[in-house]
């Protein structure tokens, strides 16, 4: 029996983050919520997530400076940001700093679905 896929959603917003652990479990997936960057850079095994659902305005860290600090590590899972920061400049930094997809809130769920299963078949 393979491992079920366990997706982290960082999100400083209780509703969004319930919302997407409903959507992320209503997919046959595993989620792990975390409250912010540095909660999540504080768990461990990180290897053991598969996929992020990650905002970018966060207090503390913001998901763009995640992501940097993840890019200097080993395990860098795909990462799918969910934001109502949609501007052109955060998009272009995200996409630079090998965000898989940029999506804006109110997001479009089959588009967010389709992005977190391309993001998990896609090859380690």
């Amino acid at each position: 029996m393979s491992r079920v896929p366990t997706i982290a959603v960082v999100d400083d917003d209780q509703a969004i983050r319930e919302a997407m652990d409903d959507l992320v479990k209503s997919c046959g997936y595993e989620s792990r919520l975390f409250t912010s960057a540095e909660d999540f850079l504080s768990f461990q095994p990180r290897s053991a997530i598969d996929c992020m659902l990650v905002d970018v305005q966060m207090s503390g860290l913001n998901g763009i400076e995640l992501q940097a600090e993840l890019n200097k590590q080993s395990h860098r899972p795909p990462m799918i940001f969910v934001t109502s920061y949609k501007d052109e400049r955060t998009r272009s930094a995200a996409m630079k700093g090998g965000a898989f997809a940029f999506l804006g809130k109110p997001v479009d769920i089959t588009k967010l679905i389709r992005f977190l299963e391309s993001a998990l078949a896609r090859p380690n």
